[in-house]
C-alpha cells in the first residue's frame, strides 16, 4: 500500500459546526505535482468508487483504529471530495477532532494502490487509475513515503522478529501494541512453513497492507 499525505489547509477542509465531529474537504486534488513526484489525473478514482467489496475506512494514521465513517466520497472537477464524521464517544476520535480544531493535527492521507500509471522519469508518475484502500487523518508532518522507505531499508538488515518489532516501534508508525500485534500475525503466517524467527523483511512488507486495512 502506498500513502499520499496532504495538508488540511491545502485541501479546504472545513468543520460543519452544526454537526459535532463532521468535516468536509478534499482528500486529494487533481493536477500539479505533489511532494511524492506524482500527478493524479481526473478520473483516477472513478472505478474504485463504483466497484467496491468493502467500505472506505476512516482511520487514524493509517495503522491506527477506525475512528469514524465517510459520509460521502466522490470525484469532482477538483479532486476527491469527502465528508467524514468522527465517532461520538470514541476517545481517540474525540481527541483527533479536538486536535484538528486546534490545528495540532493537520493532514489527510489516502492509502492506495496505483493500478494504471505512466512513468515520467526522475521519480515522477502520472496516476491514471487508483484503487482506494482507506483515507486517514494523520499527524505526521514529514514525507510519509520517505518514512516507509526508511523502515523497509531497516527491515532488510533485521535478523529476528524481535529486532523487526523494535524497528517498527521506533520508526514512529506503530505503537508498542501495534508492532507486537503485527509481529504476532507474521508468526501466525509463518507457522507450519518455517521457523518463526527466520521470517524476513518481505513477510513484514506483505503484512503492512493487511494490518493497515484490517
Amino acid at each position: 500500500m502506498e500513502v499520499k499525505r496532504i495538508d488540511l489547509e491545502s485541501v479546504d477542509v472545513k468543520f460543519l459546526d452544526s454537526r459535532q465531529g463532521v468535516f468536509a474537504g478534499y482528500a486529494s486534488k487533481f493536477g500539479g505535482v505533489d511532494s511524492y513526484g506524482d500527478t493524479i489525473l481526473s478520473g483516477a478514482y472513478k472505478r474504485t468508487l463504483k466497484k467496491r467489496d468493502r467500505p472506505i475506512r476512516l482511520r487514524w494514521n493509517h495503522w491506527g483504529p477506525v475512528i469514524g465513517k465517510w459520509l460521502e466520497v466522490r470525484e469532482d472537477d477538483i479532486g476527491l471530495y469527502v465528508e467524514g464524521e468522527l465517532t461520538p464517544g470514541h476517545r481517540t476520535a474525540e481527541d483527533v477532532f479536538a486536535s484538528m480544531k486546534h490545528g495540532a493535527v493537520d493532514g489527510l492521507s489516502i492509502g492506495f494502490r496505483p493500478l494504471q500509471f505512466r512513468d515520467l522519469g526522475d521519480g515522477r508518475r502520472e496516476l491514471k487509475e487508483i484503487e482506494l484502500l482507506e483515507i486517514s487523518i494523520v499527524e505526521e508532518p514529514a514525507d510519509l513515503g520517505a518514512r516507509v522507505s526508511d523502515v523497509k531499508s531497516a527491515l532488510d538488515e533485521a535478523e529476528s522478529l524481535k529486532e523487526i518489532e523494535t524497528i517498527l516501534r521506533e520508526a514512529g508508525r506503530f505503537s508498542r501494541a501495534d508492532a507486537t500485534a503485527l509481529v504476532a500475525r507474521v508468526k501466525a503466517l509463518a507457522r507450519g512453513e518455517r521457523g518463526a524467527e527466520t521470517v524476513g523483511a518481505e513477510d513484514i512488507r506483505t503484512l503492512f497492507q493487511r494490518f493497515a486495512t484490517g
